[in-house]
């Protein structure tokens, strides 16, 4: 992270006040061992190399604030991350990052902000860069793959195989990137309508007006979400994927 700089800078969100059960562990499988560090530490350290991200807030539960003492002090000593406690729900969560970021979004600070899964630990710096520069220059980013393994269904029960033409659908990733002003603006507004998004693009297109530009995701940036996840990330790491 860059310091010193009077430009405006961007923040990095990191998500891990989920519980994420479907792992089969009873501690938040954002915290579970990976390759000898946390899982989340993986993504904060690949944010922290990034130049341009000024600031890195770690969205958490209070449950976990021995886990999140450990990963600060142990694995990332050095790498100044700001914390604060998430809400119901990915939605209430971003919401509690934004406002915590709210007098710096506003004073032009921060003119940026990448929200990302903590359980996404194979993030490169190239595609958090990549993800702020397209940010940057046209106001939302959102990396994905292409999706070219789905099918199309029709009929009643949905028995026909109608085409695989999938050239328009992708499999979203994170980090998901923004204008820090008008995200904060529609995530309000979606807080005072109750307004419910399935992810932070899509409460987007609703408040707000920023074309939202696909920017080309990665295989390895795989969300640890079952068991099995955690033994391909570990290859990945070894290079051994």
């Amino acid at each position: 992270m860059a310091g010193g700089r009077t430009s405006p800078g961007a923040a990095g969100v990191v998500l891990a006040s989920g519980a994420g059960t479907r792992v089969g562990a009873a501690t938040n499988k954002v915290y579970l061992p990976l390759a000898g560090r946390s899982v989340v530490s993986w993504s904060l350290e690949a944010f922290s190399r990034v130049e341009g991200i000024d600031v890195l807030v770690l969205v958490t539960r209070p449950v976990d604030s021995d886990l999140v003492e450990h990963v600060l002090s142990e694995e990332l000593a050095g790498i100044p991350v700001e914390t604060v406690h998430g809400g119901r729900s990915r939605q209430e969560s971003e919401l509690f990052a934004l406002r915590h970021l709210e007098s710096r979004i506003e004073s032009g600070a921060v003119d940026a902000v990448l929200l990302h899964d903590g359980a996404r630990p194979l993030v490169s710096t190239a595609l958090i860069a990549e993800v702020l520069r397209v940010t940057r220059e046209h106001g939302a980013a959102l990396p994905g793959l292409v999706a070219d393994d789905i099918v199309a269904l029709e009929g009643t029960g949905g028995e026909t195989v109608t085409g695989t033409d999938t050239a328009t659908l992708v499999r979203a990733q994170t980090p998901q990137g923004f204008r820090a002003a008008p995200l904060l603006a529609a995530y309000e507004q979606a807080e005072a309508e109750g307004f419910a998004g399935t992810d932070t693009a899509s409460c987007m297109e609703r408040f707000s007006e920023l074309p939202v530009r696909w920017v080309r995701g990665e295989e390895r940036n795989i969300k640890v979400t079952y068991p099995h996840d955690l033994v391909i990330a570990e290859q990945v790491l070894a290079g051994g994927a």
